[in-house]
């Protein structure tokens, strides 16, 4: 089912289905299969429809083509505001998200799309954070976009907007799925965090422009954010909150579960604390959540923190050797993080010192029978595993 970019037509007929009154997700999807297309769909008789499981009334609502009016209306807004559709079958859409139980069956979208195929981590929470809250959040955001994580959240008040702040921050990648249209700006004091988001990151939703965020529609964006991310991490949350939500369904769709401890006075730890009792990653630092995602997310972060650090560097390749691989000199982490490190990760951490950063160009020079991109990736290596720090200007601090 996976095609290319739509065109016009197809676009129509696609949103069309999602209009189509009465007609849920997963019956969508059981269409889809079926039927191959929208279009098909679209063709095919009222029988043909009864036949594959529709009530009388849903298949007439398709064989009468009620809802291309309300497509068209979509697709006029859609240009208005810059927007397109990911449908399930668009090889942008996030292989993670199609293959949960009940994947939406397409996606409306501003911003950058590409986003849609980075490594992604939800990091959700409450409304009503504490203070502490709020720093933990934005902090970990920054530090696991800097890692090179895509960071899902929801835009809400709180806990979402705080993520969302600290990644746009550092630069990094940030992703807001929406309980309304991508059009509505919810909640209104976000307005210039949506701004930013569409400019730099990328803001998507199931729901069509100009819905509005009604309370039941968030439990179910909810699923979207778990079931595109490689894991979750909870921060504050009361024991039945929106996030506990979120953390159910990222068990149920196999996802990795993390949370960060609180006060055990406060009602907003329970959540958080009461998954960690329930066998849920304890999150201190960023490393934490990295030390967790399978081999090849790991593997994938090292190759890209080496290109970002060779790219942002502007260093030119010196030396025999060609590019190093995470299979070599990063195997320690990609084997669990233990303490034993390749030969160039052991050579660059005796060089680096605590009280003094050291420029790249000068580890080049004191890390002996090194290439730039071995030295590159032993760096990110070491700063994966919380040893090493960058600072700006591509200078390097031990840390301990």
């Amino acid at each position: 089912m996976l095609s290319a970019i739509l065109s016009q037509e197809e676009e129509l007929h696609w949103l069309a289905l999602k209009l189509v009154p009465g007609l849920g997700t997963r019956i969508s999807k059981r269409l889809l299969d079926r039927f191959r297309s929208p279009e098909a769909i679209f063709r095919a008789s009222r029988t043909e429809l009864e036949g594959a499981g529709l009530s009388p009334a849903v298949a007439q609502s398709i064989a009468s083509g009620c809802a291309f009016e309300d497509a068209a209306t979509q697709q006029e807004k859609l240009k208005e505001t810059g927007g397109l559709v990911v449908t399930i079958g668009d090889p942008r859409y996030p292989q993670p998200l199609r293959e949960i139980y009940d994947p939406p069956i397409l996606l409306f979208a501003r911003g950058r799309v590409e986003l849609l195929d980075t490594i992604m981590l939800g990091i959700v929470g409450t409304r009503r954070p504490t203070p502490y809250g709020l720093a933990v959040a934005e902090r970990l955001g920054g530090d696991l976009a800097q890692a090179g994580l895509t960071i899902a959240s929801g835009m809400a008040r709180g806990i979402d907007t705080a993520a969302h702040k600290g990644v746009l921050a550092v630069g990094g990648n940030t992703v807001a799925v929406l309980g309304c249209g991508v059009d509505i700006v919810y909640p209104s004091e976000n307005r210039k965090l949506a701004v930013d988001l569409a400019a730099k990151g990328l803001i998507i939703s199931e729901f069509p422009m100009g819905s509005t965020a009604f309370p039941q529609n968030f439990p179910i964006r909810n699923r979207i954010i778990s079931g595109m991310s490689a894991g979750v991490l909870v921060v504050e949350g009361a024991q039945y909150s929106g996030s506990a939500i979120t953390a159910k369904l990222a068990m149920d769709q196999g996802r990795e579960v993390f949370a960060v401890p609180g006060n055990i006075t406060s009602k907003l730890s329970w959540g958080p604390n009461l998954l960690i009792k329930q066998g849920a990653k304890l999150i201190q630092d960023w490393n934490d959540v990295i030390a967790e995602l399978p081999a090849e997310s790991r593997r994938h972060l090292i190759e890209r923190g080496r290109e970002r650090i060779l790219r942002e560097g502007g260093i030119e390749t010196r030396s025999a050797g060609g590019v190093a691989t995470p299979g070599g000199e990063t195997a320690s982490l990609l084997n669990g993080l233990g303490p034993e490190f390749g030969p160039v990760a052991r050579k660059t951490l005796d060089v680096l010192q605590v009280d003094a950063a050291i420029h790249l160009d000068d580890l080049l020079e004191r890390v002996q029978d090194t290439s730039t991109s071995e030295l590159i990736a032993a760096l990110f290596e070491l700063e994966m595993l919380g040893l090493v720090k960058q600072l700006p200007g591509k200078n390097f601090i031990k840390v301990w």
